[in-house]
């Protein structure tokens, strides 16, 4: 799709995901992310940057987008705009259940060294600091030409992220386009419904 549209497009696996090495923390996804951000911005290909990401990779991509953004950006491509898909506005119940939370990212092989996280306070004080919510209110407040679009897309009958946090990041930004489907679920990247609105959205967003 990206070929057809005429985008360039990274995708990445953060650390502890299929063949990437480390183990799973919060802070280290959005390093990952920025990290791409970052090798984005030196392409030539690349005049904007746009940040799309599914469930938790919306709030980590958001959050380092904007700490790419309040760095001062640097050389090369500027971030305009972010799509979050299915994205919880914050992570506090997994917070509140760390040693749980832990439990399954070893079952799921994202922690695989037996003496991680070196220090589990932080390793918990990290999921509390990563909120779409806080990221989505600095994102919109970070441009002095103008807003930097934002799409919040839900499905009205998720299952694992309540739509009431799409609202809430939605209202944090103060001029996201909030669109919620009727009758989907969380995993909106297998509905074509979902795929259409957000391919229509960046091809609009790129010709205005």
């Amino acid at each position: 799709m990206a070929e057809e549209m005429g985008w360039t497009a990274l995708t990445l696996r953060f650390r502890g995901c299929g063949q990437s090495d480390g183990n799973f923390s919060l802070r280290g996804w959005v390093d990952d992310a920025r990290s791409a951000l970052d090798h984005l911005a030196t392409l030539d290909a690349c005049d904007q940057i746009w940040v799309v990401g599914f469930g938790t990779g919306g709030a980590v991509g958001l959050t380092a987008a904007v700490e790419r953004i309040e760095s001062g950006e640097g050389e090369g491509a500027r971030v305009a705009g972010a799509a979050l898909i299915g994205t919880p506005a914050d992570f506090d119940d997994w917070a509140q259940e760390p040693d749980r939370l832990l439990a399954h990212a070893r079952q799921a092989g994202a922690v695989t060294d037996v003496d991680f996280p070196p220090d589990p306070g932080l390793w918990q004080t990290e999921l509390a600091a990563v909120r779409a919510s806080a990221a989505a209110e600095r994102f919109g407040d970070l441009d002095a030409i103008g807003e930097r679009a934002m799409l919040v897309l839900h499905g009205f009958d998720d299952e694992a992220v309540p739509q009431l946090d799409a609202r809430m990041v939605a209202d944090a930004h103060g001029l996201a386009d909030l669109r919620l489907i009727n009758g989907a679920g969380h995993q909106l990247r297998h509905d074509p419904r979902s795929m259409a609105i957000l391919l229509g959205w960046l091809e609009r967003r790129r010709n205005s």
